[in-house]
């Protein structure tokens, strides 16, 4: 099984991504890690260029880290298991970035002083893709190499299309899908998941009010009540559905030891959906 790693706590969830980065790649630059970590703890804290620090309280950042942590255990174990095609270096450090990146939509400029950034939820991939694009310029990355972050991002979210995503190769296509893969299991395994439900509502909430869009799949819910109520039909039905197909079962690589052993995250989202089946939260 995992040891178990405080995702509230930057610096441990950067040791475990350091400790993967290095086994895959053992002569690789160990500043690379560290870097992009001090990189993505100033555009949360409000201390890089004109942005406030993170006020969404269900997509904080502790909820990047949860998926980071993932993302970085189910491409280590690919990577033993000699899955096809190999991950390079190259696309390990783009794939970092774009899950570090993949939620800073919901940042608000100092000037946007109405709700919170939980409004943007909507519109939030999109923008991620395009502060991914400003920041990665600053710090010295190539068009290409944007252009594949900004990818991987555009495959977050439950209602993302893959298919319309112009991958330009078949190892960004699956780095893509594990880090889809790893935000939502970070997230749905998490042990306060099911008490942050409530919070996850009244961000739908906010997002829908501030956007009018009542087509939206965050539209679909009419309290915290319902979403709690809707949540392990959405997991059995269209996360799992998703996992195993869109996203190639990529999740399976999370077996520990892989290939035969238990699944941590999966084991933690059942109970999760059992503790909800059993009334564990009422509001």
């Amino acid at each position: 099984m995992y040891p178990p790693v405080r995702t509230d706590d930057p610096a441990a969830v950067e040791v475990e991504v350091q400790a993967a980065y290095l086994a895959m790649f053992p002569q690789a630059d160990r500043l690379f890690v560290p870097r992009v970590f001090g990189w993505v703890i100033e555009c949360f804290t409000g201390k890089y260029g004109n942005y406030q620090a993170i006020d969404a309280r269900y997509h904080d950042f502790e909820h990047t880290l949860q998926g980071t942590l993932c993302l970085s255990r189910l491409l280590r174990s690919r990577s033993a298991a000699g899955a096809q095609p190999a991950l390079t270096e190259e696309m390990f450090r783009l794939g970092l970035l774009a899950i570090l990146l993949h939620d800073t939509g919901y940042l608000k400029t100092r000037d946007d002083v109405e709700g919170t950034g939980a409004k943007y939820t909507i519109t939030h991939v999109g923008r991620s893709a395009e502060f991914a694009g400003r920041l990665l310029s600053e710090k010295g990355f190539g068009p290409a190499q944007i252009r594949s972050v900004q990818n991987m991002i555009g495959c977050t979210g439950v209602n993302a299309t893959l298919g319309a995503i112009p991958f330009t190769s078949e190892l960004e296509r699956t780095v893509g899908c594990a880090l889809a893969t790893a935000d939502l299991l970070g997230q749905m395994a998490a042990d306060d998941y099911i008490e942050k439900l409530p919070i996850l509502y009244a961000e739908f909430s906010e997002a829908v009010k501030f956007t009018g869009d009542t087509r939206h799949f965050v539209a679909g819910f009419t309290s915290p009540a319902d979403l709690i109520a809707k949540t392990p039909t959405f997991w059995e039905n269209l996360v799992r559905t998703k996992l195993e197909s869109e996203l190639d079962g990529l999740c399976h690589f999370l077996n520990n030891p892989y290939p035969s052993g238990p699944n941590w995250y999966l084991e933690k989202i059942a109970a999760n959906m059992a503790r909800l089946k059993a009334g564990a939260l009422r509001t």
